[in-house]
């Protein structure tokens, strides 16, 4: 469908503006889009609308489908490049996709540059609902299946993004100077945040000898993930969601991060090392874990837990902040005798 050129997206309540749209949206999924109902979720980041309809295939099958607007560019770029399916066919059972089916999306509509998206519904709740050993280890084999997918669809390679270390942690400091939050142990934080910034030189050109091999998930925790029902309607393979941080990196930055959402909560791991276990997953699956990524893990959760003050106004808990601490006392020193 011909739209004629597009203009920047217009900016106010996405609910608004998806409405307005339906009848465009409709109009571009050649009739087989039904009525949308929508809702705000509580899981989506951002401003994005989403919306329930169903979706009538070549068959005449109706299938349960989210709607999603406006969708971001690189969160598009992804949604499509994984999971593209024939728009009119039924879809596909036995996929085992380790993200959501897409059948239809553009990157404008009624005259406005604007991504959106119309994916399979995956119902039940995310897996932060039930947490427990097994949740985690599927969790984890997912992460790796979504490596290899995503090595297939887009060659490894480009810069990666990189944080300001050295401002981060800095704003740490001052947080604790301040006493902009309230956090305890605040002289044991301040010792511990001058021994990193010493070693800050060394610690960055570890992380940025890191292998580069890797598109990471970037937001990998069990409120991002949802199960898709096997063939007989019970408890299916695990679908990662949010693809809007899907990165160029190194495959322990999905494993840290995931581990760092436990930080003082390290029970409900079951004894799961995330990054053992994702890096066994990753061979099984004929994936490269290249490099000392030991060190490499051991790296990132300090630079990580050094940025904890500065962010405990707005994330995390006391548990969490006397977590991440320990990290710094427990490796820092391992890696600097």
């Amino acid at each position: 469908m011909n739209e004629g050129p597009s203009s920047p997206s217009p900016v106010g309540d996405p609910q608004t503006l998806a409405a307005a749209l339906a009848p465009a949206l409709r109009a571009a999924c050649g009739g087989r889009l039904g009525e949308i109902e929508w809702f705000r979720s509580t899981w989506q980041r951002g401003g994005a609308a989403t919306g329930f309809a169903q979706w009538t295939d070549s068959n005449g099958h109706a299938i349960p489908v989210v709607v999603k607007l406006p969708v971001g560019p690189r969160e598009h770029r992804w949604a499509l490049l994984l999971g593209a399916v024939d728009a009119g066919s039924m879809l596909g059972e036995g996929d085992a996709r380790p993200v959501p089916r897409v059948v239809a999306g553009g990157d404008s509509l009624g005259g406005y540059d604007l991504g959106w998206l119309v994916m399979e519904r995956l119902e039940g709740h995310t897996l932060a609902h039930s947490i427990d050993r097994s949740t985690i280890e599927d969790l984890l084999r997912t992460a790796a299946r979504f490596h290899a997918l995503a090595a297939q669809v887009r060659p490894v390679e480009g810069q990666p993004p990189e944080r300001d270390w050295g401002t981060l942690i800095g704003r740490s400091r001052e947080v604790l100077r301040a006493h902009e939050v309230e956090i305890g142990d605040h002289q044991r934080w301040n010792e511990a945040l001058k021994k990193v910034q010493r070693a800050l030189p060394m610690l960055e050109a570890l992380w940025r000898a890191r292998p580069l091999d890797t598109w990471c998930h970037g937001d990998l925790h069990p409120g991002n993930a949802m199960r898709r029902p096997d063939d007989d309607g019970g408890a299916g393979p695990c679908v990662l969601l949010d693809l809007a941080f899907v990165h160029l990196g190194c495959w322990v930055e999905d494993a840290v991060y995931l581990e760092r959402q436990f930080w003082g909560h390290e029970d409900r791991l079951e004894g799961i090392k995330p990054v053992s276990m994702l890096a066994k997953c990753r061979r099984e699956l004929g994936l490269r874990t290249d490099g000392e990524y030991a060190l490499l893990a051991s790296v990132r959760r300090i630079l990580m837990a050094a940025c904890v003050p500065g962010v405990a106004g707005q994330e995390g808990s006391p548990a969490y902040a006397s977590a991440a601490l320990g990290i710094i006392e427990r490796v820092l020193p391992q890696i600097t005798r």
